[in-house]
């Protein structure tokens, strides 16, 4: 196994998305982050951490199993979910995962409606784009809303997806505390120190959890585990991408050049590489990369 030099934990590592905001020990960390995310929308004063795994309502239903779940004083629940590879049905998903907790406020046999649902927010940290996402903005946030009048049809419910592809602010051009979360989320592992420019508050307690030399050797061999493991899966997709060049450039010879760069899409689209990473590489648009 390599040995990890960075003086601070990758963020978007899994072992360390749940060390720094999973604990109660470090609940003000996710309670700041919230309050960030929401920016007035919602006060968050304290929240309890709640199972992440959920048995279906059916025996024969699947179990699902979600990154963080936290409830509010409220009874306002937060789902908050990292995905740093791109899936072809991960909006089927987000709401698969909303609907079944709403479907479990409900108590059996009482649908009187004599109170409103709890509110639902599904908060997802991306390290890619949703294909029609708008570029100029890393926060993208979702509501039902009616699609003639522009009004929201439901306050409720809402979804916030932070595509950190789209987060390329400079440390001069950082203006709000939400701006400090994304720069961290996507530059923890790559500083050597607490910078000025956040040495307040709560990120001197985040700079101070997530200092590799202070994990035990127990949590630093859980890190490097997972380290391992993102770096053989990007190893295997590099893999495939390669050989998928390599044999579409054949087939390109025989059988035209647009078939097989399709059929090289394809197969990238397979390995787990995102709609924007394939748009890069082959120059299909992304509009025919999402109907692969």
């Amino acid at each position: 196994m390599r040995k990890q030099t960075h003086k601070y934990l990758d963020l978007l590592n899994d072992f360390s998305f749940k060390f720094l905001f999973g604990r109660e020990v470090n609940k003000d960390v996710l309670i700041a982050f919230l309050n960030a995310l929401f920016e007035g929308e919602k006060l968050i004063t304290d929240l309890k951490y709640s199972p992440t795994e959920h048995s279906g309502a059916e025996k024969q239903e699947k179990k699902i199993l979600f990154d963080l779940l936290c409830t509010g004083i409220d009874g306002e629940q937060f789902i908050i979910e990292m995905q740093r590879t791109e899936q072809k049905h991960f909006r089927d998903r987000a709401i698969y995962y909303m609907s079944r907790l709403i479907s479990q406020q409900l108590v059996r046999g009482k649908h009187n409606w004599e109170k409103p649902l709890d509110e639902i927010y599904l908060i997802a940290i991306l390290d890619f784009s949703l294909a029609d996402s708008d570029a100029e903005t890393y926060l993208q946030e979702v509501c039902l809303m009616n699609k003639y009048s522009y009004k929201v049809f439901y306050e409720r419910i809402g979804y916030k997806f932070l595509e950190l592809t789209n987060f390329d602010k400079s440390e001069q051009e950082l203006t709000t505390n939400l701006d400090k979360w994304v720069y961290l989320l996507k530059n923890m592992h790559l500083l050597d120190k607490l910078p000025e420019f956040l040495n307040e508050g709560i990120f001197q307690k985040v700079f101070n959890i997530t200092e590799m030399s202070k994990l035990t050797k127990e949590e630093r061999m859980r890190y490097e585990r997972d380290l391992k493991t993102k770096s053989d899966y990007e190893g295997g997709i590099a893999y495939a991408v390669e050989k998928a060049l390599i044999e579409g450039i054949e087939k390109g010879q025989k059988e035209g050049r647009e078939k097989a760069v399709i059929e090289i899409a394809n197969k990238m689209k397979k390995a787990g590489l995102s709609s924007s990473a394939i748009h890069s590489l082959t120059e299909i648009p992304l509009e025919e990369i999402e109907q692969l």
